[in-house]
């Protein structure tokens, strides 16, 4: 409030002046209230958007740096069709020319104009099968069975919309303007919710795959379905990433998922789910360690956790530097400083500390002391759970457009198409054409290419 507003409010009759005071004095009661329920170890999801930090600038410009070359888009190999562009008159003050004196080549790359959607007709032969004693007919590949929308249709408005996060309206109104194809939100649904039905046992088996990898990053996130909490779980790993929609947020996801015995080693942050299942070894992410310590400096400024926090921090940087700094020329000066930080970590776990936080942060320190440092133990294995987090990122994008499932099917649709999808993108294939071939290749019964077959093994 101004001090204009506040003398606007004096200047009001006695008991309607009373009556407003009271007013913002209530919802400032409430403000607090919300601001005291609000901790360090309060998660992110459940801090109200006004109560967050405004993210920071970066802190670099974007752009190649000086000096470094510039990157533009490669001149085209082929080219599909030839224009000459010729004046009889300066546009500028209508002169008429003569013959031209020089000449340049451009080149530009453009979509050709589609007027109408292709319509195909298929004539089906049947056959006697003497073994089956029926009729088998021709499968037609090019569409769903029993729909009359093409298959690439289908599968490139899915990833548009489970992928990309464009609404359904958004892509009805696309391919109307783009093509004058006609279709309605609840067509697109029904024909991605079939689409899913036929590539689910590809799906299960992402999931089979990703039980039994070497290196497992999860992460889960807050999703609704039809106004109700849910958790949207993500399994990933370098080339495949497995999503999973549920209810629950509990071990028995993680236990279905990974089995009660993981062989692999699983990156994680520090929540309760991922305590009940034993691994070959867990890493634990440094980043929601620092995350934590930043939080709580906002509301402890005592001189116990100031020093705590630093000699926390100071140690779990040494860890990652040298890490960083491994040379296979020098494993026996590796394995002395590797042994030294365990001996610091000790040390720093049996202090004494009278700080509510540091005593908070201890505790939970001593309950994951063997997941710590597993980065330094084996190769490939990050102190971040960085990877995971970037592939909910996609997700969460589509999550502020589209803002819930209405349906366990429709959300069992959302975790089959993008868990195609995404696992192609992180392959470095093209998703529609990946999942266009896989679901060909199901709707035939043929052998996927072999360039689909780690997606669909």
């Amino acid at each position: 409030m101004t001090r204009d507003e506040a003398l606007c409010i004096l200047d009001l009759p006695r008991n309607e002046a009373i009556d407003t005071i009271l007013a913002l004095a209530e919802k400032a009661e409430k403000y607090d209230q919300i601001c005291e329920q609000v901790t360090p170890t309060t998660p992110s999801g459940m801090t109200p958007t006004y109560l967050k930090p405004k993210p920071g600038r970066r802190p670099k410009r974007p752009g190649r740096k000086k000096g470094h070359d510039g990157v533009c888009r490669p001149q085209p190999k082929e080219v599909d069709h030839f224009k000459e562009h010729t004046l009889e008159r300066c546009p500028d003050c209508h002169t008429p020319l003569k013959e031209p004196l020089k000449a340049y080549k451009r080149y530009t790359e453009d979509i050709p104009p589609i007027e109408k959607p292709e319509v195909t007709e298929h004539s089906v032969k049947g056959y006697w099968c003497p073994q089956c004693k029926t009729v088998v007919f021709a499968p037609v590949a090019d569409a769903l069975p029993n729909c009359m929308i093409g298959l690439r249709l289908v599968v490139f408005t899915a990833w548009l919309h489970y992928l990309v996060g464009v609404s359904v309206n958004n892509i009805v109104r696309i391919l109307s303007v783009i093509s004058s194809f006609k279709i309605s939100p609840g067509g697109l649904t029904q024909a991605w919710k079939n689409l899913s039905l036929l590539l689910e046992p590809i799906y299960d088996g992402i999931g089979r795959r990703i039980s039994t990898s070497a290196v497992l990053n999860a992460d889960e996130t807050g999703w609704r379905l039809n106004g109700i909490t849910h958790w949207l779980w993500c399994f990933t790993t370098k080339e495949l990433c497995f999503y999973l929609i549920t209810k629950s947020r509990g071990s028995p996801v993680v236990k279905h998922i990974l089995g009660t015995l993981f062989k692999g080693i699983l990156i994680c942050d520090f929540w309760g789910a991922y305590n009940k299942i034993a691994a070959l070894a867990k890493q634990r992410c440094f980043y929601h360690l620092f995350t934590e310590l930043a939080k709580v400096d906002k509301n402890n400024a005592a001189p116990q956790w100031k020093a705590f926090r630093k000699k926390l921090a100071r140690l779990l940087k040494d860890a990652v530097r040298l890490s960083e700094r491994k040379d296979p020329d020098q494993l026996e000066t590796f394995a002395r400083r590797k042994a030294h930080l365990y001996n610091r970590l000790e040390q720093f776990l049996q202090g004494d500390y009278s700080d509510k936080d540091a005593k908070r942060l201890i505790k939970r320190l001593k309950r994951h002391k063997n997941e710590l440092f597993t980065f330094l133990e084996h190769e490939n294995v990050s102190p971040y759970n960085n990877h995971a987090e970037q592939q909910m990122r996609k997700p969460v994008l589509t999550r502020k457009v589209s803002q819930q499932n209405r349906s366990e099917q429709g959300a069992k649709t959302h975790a089959v198409l993008m868990t195609l999808f995404r696992s192609a993108e992180l392959q470095g294939k093209n998703p529609v054409e990946t999942v266009l071939t896989l679901a060909k290749a199901t709707i035939t019964k043929e052998q996927a290419p072999e360039n689909e077959l780690d997606l669909a093994a």
